[in-house]
């Protein structure tokens, strides 16, 4: 299978509920489940590289599940964006996790977070009482940690939501690559691929993100893919509640059971070498490995990025 189908899932929300998308490659009979979790501004369909590998490499035998988190991607918009929190896209995580349980019995449950994804893995691994229908066997966190660089999140927070009206679909890859260039050396194919699920038709979206097309469509003018209003919260945190946040990771990771990589761009500006080197040596004392050449995040496309991950998940 060359290319994945695309799914829903209904999820609860203070303003009546949601719909949350996402993508399925593999086997859906596989009781071998692996998760893929994209980061703050990106989608599910960031996996796609990495996916091929890991099914190319496992045979029949897996499903992968990539979802668009609420406000991405394919999924609804949230009527109240203070919702662009952890609590609402763990819950949403949790009620995919048991669709797909209740489709197929979960036998191993995987699970890969990018930036934001893995703040909602350690969410997930981290809660004793999260009902999930098999505990999270094996965690990738992908540049990210309970701490996370202030200096970044301002950077990160100046240019979410911001994004214009492109001509075409090269324009748009050019633009994202502005903002992106910490993710590290890409050729201009493998950046094409990247951004061509990060931006959609501006004529089939309609101010609630409503009638989005998959994968961009192919006739412009494009607009990104995302509700402008997930930068929100982001930017409305205090330095008290950042603070209280951090405490309340840490406690979560010290409680992860779940044998743990984590990777981490060399050059990073969010997950400092600090911050990594405290995760070895503490709660479920993640493996680390690091990326020269790249900063926040790795993409998981480049062949040795790939191969650690696979190599973890499927050996």
């Amino acid at each position: 299978m060359t290319e994945p189908t695309l799914h829903h899932v209904a999820c609860h929300d203070a303003s009546g509920g949601h719909r949350m998308a996402y993508w399925q490659w593999g086997d859906p009979r596989s009781a071998h489940v692996v998760l893929g979790v994209h980061g703050l501004t990106r989608q599910g369909r960031d996996f796609d590289a990495l996916t091929l590998s890991l099914l190319a490499r496992a045979g029949s035998d897996l499903r992968v599940v990539c979802p668009d988190i609420v406000g991405r991607g394919e999924s609804d918009w949230l009527a109240n964006p203070d919702g662009y929190q952890l609590p609402q896209y763990a819950a949403d995580v949790i009620a995919l996790i048991s669709q797909l349980h209740s489709e197929q019995a979960i036998g191993t449950l995987d699970y890969v977070g990018t930036s934001m994804g893995g703040l909602i893995g350690i969410a997930l691994a981290g809660s004793p009482g999260v009902p999930l229908p098999s505990p999270i066997r094996r965690l990738v966190l992908n540049d990210v940690g309970p701490t996370l660089d202030p200096a970044a999140l301002k950077r990160i927070g100046a240019y979410i939501g911001h994004g214009g009206t492109y001509e075409t679909l090269d324009s748009a890859a050019d633009a994202l690559w502005a903002l992106s260039s910490t993710f590290g050396p890409h050729s201009s194919a493998q950046w094409l691929e990247l951004s061509r699920h990060m931006v959609v038709p501006a004529a089939s979206r309609s101010e609630t993100g409503d009638a989005k097309v998959a994968g961009g469509g192919d006739v412009g003018p494009y607009v990104l893919h995302y509700d402008p209003a997930i930068a929100l919260p982001l930017r409305a945190m205090s330095v008290e509640a950042a603070t209280q946040g951090e405490t309340v990771l840490w406690a979560l990771y010290d409680a992860i059971s779940a044998t743990t990589l984590l990777t981490r761009g060399a050059q990073s500006d969010l997950l400092g070498r600090e911050t990594a080197s405290a995760m070895t040596a503490r709660g479920p004392h993640a493996r680390l490995v690091e990326f020269a050449g790249v900063g926040h995040a790795p993409t998981f496309v480049a062949a040795d990025q790939i191969a650690v991950v696979a190599s973890f998940l499927l050996d």
